[in-house]
């Protein structure tokens, strides 16, 4: 059994606002800047020297696209896959289920939404308060198994302010 696992968890970039323009809020896009930000973030994870064997993202649009850039970004390219359960309703047994069918590879994005991808990452590390997390913002938590058999270890939490700094 493959482990242990480099999980980097992702909120997806900065989208278009809700509103009369997107009545379906699963449809909503990033915005211009945000793909811009987010394909320079995404750089900058690269060059901290992180290769992904798998991209398990939401369904919805602003995160598929995020989840495009953060691929794109990564030499060689992995695979995307769409997981439900990173929608708004998913629980963290149902994200753990989905990550478990991707039990072989050992480094996995995960891409979402707040505030449920702040509680995801901190019920891995096993505190009681919620990561919070910027849009785009990217953080490393290793666990030794999925599903996890004890609390994971926080290894770094960076901005897209941070992660583009890192690219020039």
């Amino acid at each position: 059994m493959p482990g242990p696992y480099e999980l980097y968890i992702i909120r997806h970039a900065v989208a278009e606002e809700r509103g009369d323009a997107w009545p379906d809020d699963a449809k909503r896009p990033l915005t211009e800047d945000g793909t811009s930000r987010m394909r320079k973030a995404a750089r900058g994870v690269s060059r901290l020297g992180v290769t992904l064997d798998v991209v398990v993202t939401s369904p919805l649009v602003r995160a598929k696209q995020t989840a495009e850039i953060v691929a794109a970004a990564m030499n060689p390219r992995p695979p995307i896959v769409t997981a439900e359960s990173l929608g708004a309703e998913g629980t963290f047994q149902e994200i753990i289920a989905d990550l478990e069918k991707q039990s072989r590879r050992t480094r996995i994005a995960i891409v979402g939404h707040e505030p449920g991808i702040g509680e995801f990452a901190a019920r891995l590390i096993g505190s009681r308060h919620p990561i919070e997390f910027k849009k785009g913002a990217v953080c490393r938590v290793d666990v030794d198994a999925l599903p996890p058999s004890g609390p994971g270890d926080l290894r770094w939490l960076l901005t897209t302010k941070i992660l583009r700094s890192i690219r020039k």
